[in-house]
């Protein structure tokens, strides 16, 4: 089944090996309800909190999951050392044989004697076909002190037996309020171009009260929030002056997210407890009212 495809900002990346994917039977008819169970995993490269890197502990969580369309954040791309220089969406897509697509938010100039370049960003894992997707570069402030990395929404239109839905990865910046509710911003406006069913996962790096995030929950449904699971935390941050002490085996704070919009509602969602990376990851089981397909973009 592995596909990959590569969605660079602001480009839509549709054909892989000459063939458009997604061109799959239509299996639900207007107004069917699809269901589909989706993830939001900020994967720290594959490294757990000790920064010990170890991918297919990774891809066994996911795969034990039984999610089937994960959104993944800090994504590396032939990075470097901490990830032995690999393709990681490519790699996961393959031991795990599912459709991937990739968004570069970071691309550096390859190393000395290397040919590739240097990225990292988000990905998108599917069993499900991808019909087309694009990677959006948010658009940074710029600050004399403490720049801001640059990140990004990436986009995917999916075909769920039928149900064409728009689901999303995205990683919002953690130093600043400011900078997040810009990027807050432009994902609605990005997002609202769209009539499909609609989907966001990942790492917002801010919790469900904070004022940046408030214009994103007017538009979109927060699955925890609205199941009453408000302290399902998802991250250990360190003790203030003591580098290093936070766990994901004691988290504290909410700040990864599955976000629903436009006929998508949640029925049940969890948190799973792992030591994989710095992040939990999280599932929904999502409900997804069909809408017809080629009509509504």
């Amino acid at each position: 089944m592995f596909q990959r495809q590569i969605a660079t900002a602001s480009v839509a990346a549709i054909v892989v090996g000459g063939a458009v994917l997604g061109a799959g039977p239509a299996h639900a008819g207007p107004g069917k309800i699809t269901d589909v169970t989706v993830m939001s995993f900020n994967i720290h490269y594959g490294a757990d909190g000790e920064n010990l890197f170890d991918l297919d502990r990774t891809a066994s969580v996911i795969e034990d999951s039984g999610a089937e369309i994960i959104g993944l954040q800090e994504v590396d791309n032939h990075w470097g050392a901490r990830s032995d220089f690999i393709d990681e969406a490519e790699w996961l897509a393959d031991r795990l044989d599912m459709h991937v697509v990739y968004g570069a938010n970071l691309d550096e100039p390859p190393l000395p004697g290397d040919v590739d370049n240097r990225q990292y960003g988000n990905a998108i894992l599917s069993e499900y076909p991808i019909i087309s997707s694009e990677n959006h570069l948010l658009t940074n402030i710029e600050y004399e002190e403490r720049p801001t990395e640059q990140r990004g929404l990436l986009e995917a239109v999916v075909n769920v037996r039928g149900n064409h839905i728009a689901f999303h990865s995205t990683h919002l910046d953690f130093q600043r309020e400011e900078q997040r509710a810009l990027q807050v911003q432009e994902i609605i406006d990005i997002t609202g171009t769209s009539k499909r069913p609609t989907v966001i996962v990942g790492d917002l790096n801010a919790t469900p009260d904070a004022p940046e995030l408030q214009p994103l929950f007017s538009v979109f449904t927060d699955t925890f929030a609205a199941l009453g699971q408000n302290d399902d935390y998802t991250f250990g941050p360190d003790l203030e002056g003591l580098p290093g002490s936070g766990s994901v085996e004691n988290p504290s704070l909410r700040i990864d997210y599955i976000l629903t919009a436009r006929g998508v509602t949640a029925t049940s969602a969890n948190v799973i407890q792992t030591t994989a990376s710095d992040h939990l990851p999280i599932v929904a089981e999502l409900s997804i009212t069909k809408t017809p397909n080629g009509k509504v973009k």
